[in-house]
């Protein structure tokens, strides 16, 4: 039976200890909430942070089972639980948010691509290829270079490849078993925007303000909430398909559509959809110290059916910058400068080694001069990383 905290309020178990499952704690206190995270080890992220956190991994059946058992309600911390772990968590009358329904969509790219063309919504061209005479029709049809992903597996960049030819893709077709791999027009965009979305089981629903997502090098450096210069008309109506998507996906939780803008035939701004993430996101990080209510607690809110926060911002701007590891393991000391330097600045680092490259926290800065907020954003990140020493 479920450990409750004082009152028989409920708890929440989260599939995975990453940086996600450990900033849902914070808000999940405030809500007199139990969180308990199933860890991939002692040192996994949200283990330091959680007091209750069993290891155990994802695709480990019956510590998945064994775990869930302790819960009210199972949300994930990533879209990569195996699917016939949760066919058997559904077996068991496991009440999951969201659903393996829903969370397909998520986890394989050509169900997201044909549910969400058959509803009508923008989307690159795209094709579902089996072999290199496919990808190679694909290519002459839209133009090299083409995009290419694996259906499964694949975040933060990985699983994606850009060719020139399909026999730059020869590698990826002899390992896929016969599977069959996504091919995607390369879209000339002019930037990359995102939208999050929280939807709870009773059809309530809230969405916060488009967000502009940097990305170099395949990884998100910067988020600019709102988006700057956006057309009114283009953010209206892509907060509006993002609840349609919801919606249509029956999904519950939070959700991260993110787009690619473009220019129409007309000239004017446009938009296809990217990817879909059913669960807190990198592009919804800014929320913590800019929104009413946070991707975390909204998610908390929305999986228990509880009347979801107001999202709209603190702020005319918020810029949350990524923080990288650099070659200085030892964090404190920046960390002390950062704070005296910038009394405005908000840190959140996720209790990770650090390694060149890798993501190990963030920084918000919010006010109302957008590049006097960059400028602070990106000195923090850089300060951390060690790209600059004063």
């Amino acid at each position: 039976m479920p450990l409750r905290a004082p009152g028989s309020f409920p708890v929440v178990g989260i599939i995975g200890g990453g940086q996600l499952a450990r900033m849902t704690q914070p808000p999940a206190i405030n809500l007199s909430i139990t969180l308990s995270v199933l860890a991939e080890s002692e040192e996994a992220s949200a283990a330091l942070a959680v007091p209750s956190a069993p290891v155990g991994a994802c695709s480990d059946l019956e510590a998945v089972r064994a775990f869930a058992r302790t819960c009210d309600v199972v949300t994930f911390d990533h879209e990569q639980v195996p699917a016939e772990v949760l066919a058997a968590l559904q077996e068991d009358g496991v009440v999951m948010h969201p659903s393996p329904e829903a969370l397909v969509f998520a986890q394989d790219k050509l169900a997201m691509r044909r549910r969400l063309s058959a509803a009508g919504l923008p989307c690159p061209a795209w094709a579902e290829v089996a072999n290199l005479a496919a990808l190679e029709t694909f290519g002459q049809e839209h133009g090299w270079p083409v995009i290419v992903k694996t259906p499964r597996g694949g975040y933060d960049g990985k699983g994606v490849r850009v060719v020139q030819s399909a026999a730059e893709a020869s590698d990826w077709f002899e390992r896929s078993a016969g599977q069959p791999l996504l091919a995607e027009e390369k879209v000339a965009f002019t930037r990359e925007l995102a939208v999050m979305v929280a939807r709870s089981p009773s059809g309530q629903a809230a969405v916060w303000p488009v967000a502009e997502t940097v990305q170099v090098d395949g990884i998100c450096t910067e988020v600019l909430a709102p988006a700057p210069e956006l057309d009114s008309e283009l953010a209206a109506q892509v907060a509006a398909d993002a609840l349609t998507i919801a919606g249509d996906l029956d999904v519950t939780g939070v959700m991260a559509v993110e787009i690619f803008e473009t220019v129409g035939s007309d000239g004017g701004a446009t938009y296809v959809i990217n990817e879909l993430a059913m669960r807190p996101h990198n592009s919804g990080h800014w929320t913590i110290d800019g929104s009413v209510t946070s991707q975390f607690e909204q998610h908390l809110r929305a999986v228990l059916d509880l009347p979801l926060g107001d999202p709209s911002p603190r702020s005319r701007w918020t810029v949350m910058g990524n923080v990288l590891g650099g070659d200085y393991p030892e964090l404190y000391p920046a960390y002390r400068h950062l704070l005296a330097r910038d009394p405005g600045l908000k840190v959140h680092l996720y209790g990770k080694g650090v390694r060149p490259g890798r993501k190990i926290g963030h920084v918000n800065v919010s006010g109302d001069n957008l590049n006097d907020l960059r400028e602070r954003a990106r000195h923090a990140a850089d300060y951390f990383q060690g790209v600059i020493t004063e």
